[in-house]
């Protein structure tokens, strides 16, 4: 699997610049204040080793400034690769208590009546996002902070969670490839050596929620059996162990294809995977977009007498989406100053029309003033800027022609061929 896991990456354009990353990731906790309140207090997760002792944080408190030992190496890959010039990740933590899902299609991740002793202890979950990646891992921090000589707790990355795309945008109709990878290290030696030989078995579920309604896209067990829920709207998801280690740690791979995006796929898509007694999720917001045709009529000419209007200019905005953020300018480049300068004139836009596909139309209409015929020659443009678009946008032109310039150029071209 460990060749399709890279296809994956250089497919999705994962294969960025890399750097060595921020050492020190600074955080939120999170937690519960009474009252219906959350309390939010400094932390921070130390992600790089180094020989040197790890940096004193008197502004922490110890059991909230952590030493992460990260035995698959997600962690330090994902950050690895971080963009220098990326924002720093958002990031909170929070108290984790193991327990089993609850779908019926997962009963077979547990069937001890109660969680194992080997999940016994504290536990943390820690979420991640940034515009180039979303996350969640499940530390199981040491009972004591340690002096080094700096007071900082060392944790233990047990589940990972981590995608790629946390923001795809794709263009309708055509195919959405969610990434999502996950590592698991058993938390203690002896719960690694209480199962098979292997990976254990897992659950990996994709649901999306938009508009305040959420469906459970598909889910799926590999390594057991029972009756799954039929996957929706012919989505299908890479699900596998990337190796089989005896002892670990492993990495998976539960990347989600879904064909043909229309607009109401769009929205919130929740990757959970499921381990015995153990849940890590990370979110995507996946953005349907498509960009404008621009067309401007009559075209490519435009006639008037000088001190009269020329014909009303008509810009079609066609098969777009999504609706919102749509703008159209008027410009007017060259005429008597020579530069570009904004179109004077009546402007109007019409209704939206809509198409089967889902995306729309609108026209754009600009009745320009008089023209002089110092204005001969000049271009009327019409620029469209959409979310679809590159800043610069798209846009159409016309070119004015005035009809005393034109006899009068016409007249010199013709004198200067006879002399």
């Amino acid at each position: 699997m460990k060749p399709l896991s890279l296809l994956l990456a250089v497919a999705l354009g994962t294969a960025t610049v890399v750097s060595a990353g921020p050492a020190v990731i600074e955080c939120w906790f999170v937690e519960d204040a009474g009252g219906g309140r959350l309390s939010k207090k400094p932390s921070a997760l130390l992600l790089r080793q180094s020989s040197e002792s790890p940096p004193p944080r008197p502004d922490l408190d110890p059991e909230r400034y952590l030493k992460v030992h990260d035995p698959a190496g997600t962690l330090l890959a994902a950050f690895r690769r971080y963009p220098r010039d990326a924002p720093a990740p958002r990031c909170e933590m929070s108290h984790y208590v193991p327990l089993p899902a609850s779908a019926i299609w997962l009963s077979g991740l547990t069937p001890e009546q109660s969680c194992p002793r080997a999940l016994d202890g504290r536990w943390l979950m820690v979420s991640m996002s940034s515009p180039v990646l979303s996350l969640s891992s499940l530390l199981r921090p040491q009972s004591e902070p340690q002096p080094e000589p700096a007071l900082i707790t060392m944790a233990t990355a047990v589940l990972t969670v981590l995608t790629h795309t946390p923001t795809p945008r794709i263009r309708l109709g055509q195919d959405a490839l969610l990434d999502l990878s996950f590592a698991y290290s058993p938390p203690t030696p002896k719960a690694a050596t209480s199962l098979a030989p292997g990976p254990p078995p897992f659950g990996l579920e994709w649901r999306r929620q938009h508009l305040g309604k959420g469906h459970l896209m598909l889910a799926a067990t590999p390594g057991l059996s029972g009756q799954m829920p039929a996957a929706r709207e012919g989505a299908v998801a890479f699900a596998a162990w990337d190796d089989d280690e005896p002892l670990g740690p492993w990495t998976g791979n539960g990347t989600f294809w879904l064909p043909a995006v229309q607009p109401f796929q769009e929205g919130t898509y929740l990757a959970t995977v499921h381990l015995p007694y153990l849940q890590g999720q990370t979110t995507l917001e996946l953005a349907v977009q498509k960009p404008p045709k621009v067309t401007l009529t009559p075209a490519p000419l435009i006639w008037a007498a000088p001190r009269e209007a020329p014909p009303e200019l008509l810009c079609l905005v066609s098969h777009f989406y999504p609706s919102e953020g749509l703008e159209v300018e008027w410009e007017l480049w060259g005429g008597p100053e020579g530069r570009f300068q904004k179109a004077e004139g009546q402007r109007w836009l019409s209704a939206l029309s809509h198409h089967s596909d889902g995306s729309v139309s609108l026209s754009a209409h600009l009745q320009p003033p008089p023209v002089t015929t110092g204005q001969h020659g000049a271009r009327y443009a019409c620029r469209v800027h959409h979310p679809s678009l590159p800043a610069l946008g798209r846009s159409a032109e016309v070119t004015l022609q005035v009809a005393a310039a034109y006899l009068a150029t016409s007249k010199d071209s013709v004198e200067k061929k006879t002399q």
